[in-house]
């Protein structure tokens, strides 16, 4: 499964293979990336989708080289449970 960033819909996107996409939503400011809300449709929930989402979502936030500012409690607690993606958080962001 590969992460799509769809810029025209502001959204991270995860095919899941029958019609149905899980995502995550973003604002940018600069090289800050906003991550705002997280949902994974109800017939996929409970499988680790969210995991992935998230953890391809922050691996092309670094390829990009931009900074992160998880405004998603889910991406947060991910973030905070997962130390190799703290050095994303932007300068002067706290856990």
């Amino acid at each position: 499964m590969e992460i799509v960033k769809n810029e025209a819909q502001k959204q991270y996107e995860l095919p899941l293979g029958d019609g149905a996409v899980a995502f995550v939503e973003y604002v940018t400011e600069g090289n800050k990336i906003y991550l705002t809300h997280t949902e994974v449709p109800k017939s996929h929930q409970g499988q680790g989708i969210a995991k992935k989402l998230i953890h391809g979502t922050l691996g092309q936030i670094k390829a990009d080289g931009n900074q992160l500012v998880p405004l998603c409690s889910f991406v947060s607690s991910y973030v905070n449970n997962h130390e190799q993606w703290h050095s994303l958080l932007s300068e002067g962001y706290q856990m």
